[in-house]
């Protein structure tokens, strides 16, 4: 699938949060075809799995601040729509609704700070992480940053493929 390069937000570390100084955030906006929208969720995992991000989950977003550091995640809007802050306390607050993907590089911040009552997400993982979620204060700075710097690239971007911006966009082309 051969699509528009999606937005593209670096956020820097800071003293709560890693961040991800190499790789950027990406908001893909509106991806989900309409005549899909009446199994989003399923529409949703299919398309992850088929590229390579597995080990799945349907929820919502957390209301307090977390990152991974083991891993990159990818969200997938299935319904709904959420303003979630990336980036930590010093990041910037997105507006995400149906159809919408956001692609967060290990270490990035985030929390939803508000969303309407049927906010559906479909979460996912390249098979190349190793899941964890932390909160600020689990772990020393530094230990994050090189927790964060040493987690590969995923395979393939979630939406696209090989084809996909991400592989550009976090240097994998």
């Amino acid at each position: 699938m051969k699509m528009a390069d999606p937005l593209a937000f670096p956020f820097k570390g800071d003293d709560e949060t890693p961040n991800n100084p190499a790789l950027p955030v990406l908001l893909y906006r509106d991806v989900m075809p309409a005549r899909e929208r009446r199994d989003a969720a399923a529409w949703f995992e299919g398309l992850f799995a088929r590229h390579g991000w597995g080990d799945g989950w349907q929820n919502g977003i957390h209301p307090f601040l977390h990152f991974h550091t083991g891993t990159h995640e990818v969200l997938g809007i299935a319904a709904g729509r959420a303003t979630v802050q990336f980036g930590g306390a010093g990041g910037r607050a997105f507006d995400v609704a149906a159809g919408d993907v956001v692609v967060l590089p290990a270490g990035t911040g985030h929390q939803r700070l508000d969303a309407s009552a049927d906010l559906l997400v479909i979460g996912a993982y390249p098979r190349n992480g190793r899941f964890d979620q932390k909160r600020p204060g689990d772990m020393g700075r530094e230990a994050a940053r090189r927790a964060v710097a040493a987690v590969p690239l995923p395979e393939l971007d979630p939406v696209a493929g090989t084809d996909g911006p991400l592989m550009r966009l976090w240097g994998r082309t």
